[in-house]
């Protein structure tokens, strides 16, 4: 999926006005409209204070599970509104009169299987949750939502760093090493579409198994489970991107690429990743015993 190009992502904003703003702690102006760190984190405190009853109640409750899910997340204040971030806006959170908003910078990107996206539905960038009185989300489902976000962002490009060497098709040259950097440093030099594609496809990993491992070995990202091996890889070609089941003939339905006795395989081109059967493929090889990786370098 293509992100348009344009300037820079500001929160739509409702024909109604949120009817409550902070009042910013001593040495910060509204005027201003940012603030990052302690300075942000007490005009969201003062943001709940205001607001109150149910509506205060709810931001400060789903604040809270983002705050949990990745500790990592920075709260910055713009646009008048809290906004999460790591490596880039993960969600803002506007308040209404019969609604708190939770708009995710990118989360037409996201797998939802839990449906949690019901406002913001029809662009090609923003999704977002409308939460009403007496609503509570799945905890769990926004977790992982927010997981998935974090890991759609990926690391910073360092200005002036060097790339690394590519082998044929474009495949990133990327050091073996256990972990999520290593993996996040692939996709980021993964060329074109196909970066879209791999954040695209690692959030989706992340969100369906929560507690998967992850690696880069031999210039491809493999995930896994403890004590189970390696279930999936995937690998950059000239015009597709290979994903790789190590146990695919035990998939149902099984994956068309292979002939032999137990991996199988997919090549996703551009715009054609089918995030909700690659989504069941995943849950089914994660339960799977996987591959123990015993392959010479």
């Amino acid at each position: 999926m293509k992100t348009p190009s344009g300037p820079a992502w500001k929160p739509t904003r409702a024909k109604t006005k949120p009817t409550a703003k902070a009042t910013p702690p001593p040495g910060r102006s509204r005027k201003s409209g940012l603030a990052t760190g302690h300075a942000a984190s007490g005009l969201i405190d003062q943001r709940i204070r205001d607001l109150a009853g149910w509506r205060g109640e709810t931001v400060a409750r789903m604040r809270a599970l983002i705050l949990k899910a990745d500790p990592r997340v920075t709260e910055e204040w713009k646009w008048n509104l809290p906004v999460w971030s790591h490596h880039g806006i993960i969600c803002t959170g506007e308040s209404y009169t019969k609604v708190v908003k939770l708009t995710f910078a990118h989360g037409a990107g996201l797998p939802d299987p839990a449906r949690l996206f019901n406002s913001s539905l029809g662009g090609n960038t923003r999704r977002a949750i409308d939460i009403h009185e007496g609503e509570k989300l799945d905890a769990r489902a926004f977790t992982a939502l927010v997981r998935a976000a974090v890991a759609q962002n990926g690391p910073p490009t360092e200005t002036g760093a060097k790339t690394a060497a590519s082998l044929s098709g474009g495949n990133p040259r990327i050091p073996k090493a256990d972990g999520d950097a290593p993996v996040k440093a692939y996709i980021a030099r993964m060329p074109g579409w196909k970066r879209d594609i791999g954040k695209r496809l690692d959030a989706l990993i992340v969100s369906s198994v929560p507690n998967v491992q992850k690696a880069v070995k031999w210039n491809s990202p493999f995930y896994g489970m403890e004590d189970k091996g390696w279930f999936l890889s995937f690998h950059v070609f000239t015009r597709y991107l290979k994903v790789t089941f190590f146990k695919g003939t035990s998939l149902k339905p099984v994956p068309a690429g292979g002939t032999g006795k137990d991996a199988r395989w997919i090549d996703v081109h551009e715009d054609d990743l089918d995030e909700a059967q690659m989504a069941k493929w995943v849950k089914q090889a994660a339960r799977l015993p996987g591959w123990d990786g015993s392959r010479s370098s």
